[in-house]
This record gives C-alpha cells, structure tokens and sequence, in this order.
C-alpha cells in the first residue's frame, strides 16, 4: 500500500453546497439520482448492456446499498437532494449485508443477475483487510455536476475520517475519476480491477493526514 504525500487538498465546495445526513425518507430520491448519475459509465453499461433495462433496473439496485448505507453507515446529501455519498464501516465496525440482500438482488435485476453477482465479487476479493471508511457510492445529479456538490460530500466526511484517524477507501469507475481523487488525497491501493470481459475499476486509499 503507498501512502499518498501529504497536499493540500481542494475545498470543500462552494458557500452554497451544504451537507446533510440522508435518511429513509430520502430513498426514492437518492436512488434515482445515482440512477441517472451512473447511468452511462463503462461498469454500468458492463451490468445491464441494454439502456432501457438498465433505467429500469438501476433505481431498485441502489435503493438496496443506500438502505444498507443508512442502516450501518454514514449517508451524506444536499438539502436539495440531488447527490449522495454513501460510506460504510468496514473491519472492526463492518455491519454484515442484509440477509435477505441476495434475494432482493436477484428480484431487482433478473436476467441481469449473473453480473451484479460477478461484479460483487469482483470488488469484494480487493477489499483491503484493516479499519476503513469504504465510499461505495458518490453520486452527483448531472445538472449539478461540476458545482463542488461532490467536494463537498467528500469534504464533509474526510473531516470526520480525519479526526478519528481512520482511512478512506473506493473504487474509482474511469481513468477521469481516479485523476478526481488523486487531488483529493488517494492514491493508488494496488492494479485495477478488471471486470470479466469488461471495464477496470481503480481501487484506491486515502490515509487520513494525507492533506493539510
């Protein structure tokens, strides 16, 4: 594992981006945003390769991690509700998926079942050992995207990672989003992630002091 140098880091968004705690209340809206944010990248396209599929399926899908994220995590947005950070503890304070989540898996994504498993399992065996923040899921509606809304979901829980002294970790889905959060603080945690006859994905760690 490298640890990244110590930089200094961007903002945490605009004076008009505040941040939030997400709640059950949230879950429609939240699922359809990272719905329409994730819409078209390479691993969502890998998933469901038919669009209309895929709009169909993609609410459902979420809704199951921002529902997980709720339960035993941290889910950040936007009084507007139109992003959301999803983090959620692992190692010492990792809360186990929902027992009935392979069930529900497969009644959300039917046909398409075999490759959310495959991609599951995919990110599952990089997984660092340790206590960790892991960020399943940034997501920023796409006519708010590039407004500093994502620095500043990001911002918001670094700064608690920061003083409990725990890492931060992710997989970035394209070459553009792991540049994005090089200049956040992470840095590379092994070779991509290469999906079965698809994508890579890059796994990446940010240890806390990493920006002053």
């Amino acid at each position: 594992m490298t640890t990244p140098a110590r930089r200094s880091c961007p903002a945490a968004g605009g004076p008009d981006v505040r941040v939030i705690r997400a709640g059950e209340a949230d879950l429609d809206a939240l699922s359809q945003v990272i719905a329409d944010a994730f819409h078209d990248l390479g691993p969502s396209r890998w998933l469901v390769s038919d669009a209309a599929a895929r709009r169909q399926i993609f609410p459902g899908y979420f809704r199951l991690w921002l529902e997980h994220a709720i339960a035993g995590g941290v889910v950040h947005t936007t009084p507007g509700r139109d992003a959301a950070a999803l983090w959620v503890p692992a190692g010492d304070s990792a809360v186990a998926l929902p027992a009935d989540y392979a069930a529900r898996l497969a009644a959300v994504t039917g046909p398409w079942l075999a490759r959310f498993e495959a991609f599951d399992a995919a990110l599952d065996r990089r997984h660092p050992d340790g206590n960790y923040h892991h960020l399943a899921i940034l997501a920023v509606r796409p006519d708010r995207q590039g407004q500093g809304t994502g620095t500043a979901l990001l911002g918001a829980h670094h700064e608690t990672l920061e003083r409990a002294g725990v890492p931060a970790y992710l997989e970035a889905a394209s070459s553009r989003t792991r540049e994005i959060y090089l200049g956040h603080g992470y840095a590379d945690q092994g070779p991509p992630i290469r999906l079965p006859r698809g994508p890579v994905m890059y796994p990446m760690m940010r240890q806390p002091a990493a920006c002053r």
